[in-house]
């Protein structure tokens, strides 16, 4: 543990998610060096006690360990491969771990760039949401070689209370595609299932407490009033991209994602209290 936290980690997108990832890593010993283009998620970052800089290379010659916390695959691909990103500066046996969502064949393209430079890539999303952030109990799902996984699993069960290994590059950010798919599955059909319970004069909290015990349970039950559907679309593009490469068709997924459009104005607007917490 001491060596350890003698380690200075990077965190590249200190917003939300890197920031209650930065935090995290503070607490368990570790030395934070973080990056955001918005100067109040910067600013956020030093007041937890972390170092702040203004561009990602700047984090990638500080830190042989970095942790990509921004959006998607451009966001990604920008703070790794643009002319002020981490393979300017990072030097070979680093590791960057990526926990972005991105769509598995850019997180393999972003980690050929860095093996040409001789930099591991773990692909390493996160699940369980915003308040799973704040508590440190994330999920990591994890895609890379042993070797990379076993360098960065300290590290990650800083704010992860579970860190699977499930493949090669590639089979972290499946992996959360499918997490994603059928959390919107269970959103969509839990704003269908509370407006017809409303219809027919159900008290919807004593109906979740039955359904909770029962077959009818999912997560987004059990965290309702954290299922935003914020990112469900990207998510759902996500893996519509992925069933069209693969020439299937996923009739399923094809309605979630128009639906999810939708239940992101229901949930912000008039959703089903499932919770109670409008009474």
């Amino acid at each position: 543990m001491a060596e350890a936290a003698k380690e200075l980690v990077g965190v590249v997108g200190t917003g939300r998610m890197g920031l209650a990832i930065a935090k995290h890593l503070i607490r368990h010993g570790y030395g934070v060096i973080g990056q955001d283009i918005d100067q109040k998620a910067l600013d956020a970052a030093k007041a937890t006690g972390a170092q702040t800089v203004k561009t990602a290379a700047e984090v990638g010659k500080a830190a042989r360990f970095v942790i990509v916390a921004v959006g998607y695959d451009e966001e990604a691909a920008a703070v790794m491969l643009n002319d002020d990103g981490l393979l300017t500066t990072m030097g070979a046996g680093s590791v960057i771990s990526v926990s972005s969502t991105c769509t598995p064949d850019h997180v393999k393209m972003l980690a050929e760039k860095a093996r040409a430079k001789g930099i591991d890539v773990l692909d390493a999303p996160i699940c369980r949401g915003a308040r799973a952030a704040d508590d440190g109990t994330m999920l990591s799902l994890c895609g890379g070689k042993l070797e990379v996984f076993k360098r960065a699993e300290p590290v990650l069960r800083t704010f992860s209370s579970d860190v699977m290994l499930l493949g090669d590059v590639g089979s972290g950010q499946f992996g959360k595609a499918l997490n994603n798919f059928l959390l919107w599955v269970n959103g969509v059909a839990l704003i269908e299932a509370g407006r017809l319970s409303e219809a027919n004069g159900m008290d919807l909290v004593k109906l979740r407490e039955a359904l909770l015990i029962s077959s009818g349970a999912s997560d987004a039950l059990k965290n309702w009033e954290n299922v935003s559907f914020t990112w469900a679309l990207k998510d759902m593009q996500i893996v519509i991209k992925m069933a069209d490469k693969a020439g299937l068709s996923l009739p399923i997924a094809g309605a979630i994602k128009e639906l999810v459009k939708d239940g992101r104005r229901i949930k912000q607007t008039n959703p089903p209290d499932w919770t109670g917490r409008n009474r």
